[in-house]
């Protein structure tokens, strides 16, 4: 069966510095795969790739659905980003501080020429925001209220994967849980796969199905959460996971 979502020797470069190296994993449809490591490991340079933002050196393959997302240019790149969105780390910094929320989060559907009509509040309901809240703007809401605006953004054209960039770092902790709540219940409602990027070892071993260890560029060890962090195999994984530090890191993007 064809992976949702299939990276295989990844490069990312920044000038001089290779900040992804040689990475590959996979993403299934309605799967987790947490990418995990010390901050400057590569994860967000890996993201950006994924999502066609940034553009990785050649011979690099990024797989979506089977159709290969490197080579791609203009109107068939803009045709296929529908199906892979992002859900961003500070949700105040993702939405427009000068337009309500109802129209942001439609704003994807207008872009590509979608109905709007009644849109606004179904995805404000499916991510548990009140549609009476569309009018309002960010300022208005709660962290945790401006996530799930975000959360119904990326949501508007119906994507099958949602690339997760620390969606619950900036919040307070006591929202934390509602959001991850959310994110597991639209996974098993609509057959998301994510793509998770997280420093958080506890939230990546509640919320992920596999998990991918990332130092200094490079994934090192890969494997389903529970055997993870059971019985890690790789020496920097046990190290990263007791909280240690390995002379393996560098500074990345």
């Amino acid at each position: 069966m064809t992976p949702l979502l299939e990276v295989t020797d990844l490069v990312v470069r920044y000038g001089e510095h290779t900040a992804v190296d040689r990475v590959s994993f996979r993403v299934e449809e309605g799967e987790t795969l947490a990418l995990t490591g010390e901050s400057g490991c590569g994860k967000s340079s890996t993201a950006n790739a994924v999502l066609a933002l940034r553009r990785p050196e050649r011979g690099s393959s990024v797989r979506f659905a089977g159709q290969e997302l490197t080579t791609l240019r203009g109107r068939e790149l803009r045709a296929l980003r529908p199906r892979f969105q992002p859900v961003f780390q500070d949700p105040y910094a993702s939405l427009s501080p000068r337009t309500p929320i109802g129209a942001t989060i439609t704003e994807p559907l207008r872009v590509h020429g979608r109905p709007v009509a009644g849109r606004a509040a179904e995805l404000m309901e499916l991510v548990g925001l009140d549609p009476a809240y569309a009018g309002r703007l960010p300022h208005e809401l709660s962290g945790g209220q401006c996530q799930r605006a975000g959360i119904a953004r990326a949501l508007a054209l119906g994507p099958r994967l949602l690339v997760l960039d620390e969606p619950v770092s900036a919040l307070d902790p006591s929202v934390r849980a509602g959001i991850v709540n959310l994110l597991a219940d639209l996974q098993d409602r609509l057959g998301l796969g994510y793509l998770f990027i997280c420093h958080d070892l506890t939230l990546v071993r509640h919320f992920a199905h596999r998990v991918a260890v990332m130092s200094a560029g490079r994934i090192v060890e890969t494997a389903p959460t529970h055997e993870l962090f059971d019985a890690p195999r790789d020496p920097y994984t046990r190290q990263f996971l007791t909280g240690g530090r390995s002379d393996r890191r560098r500074e990345g993007r």
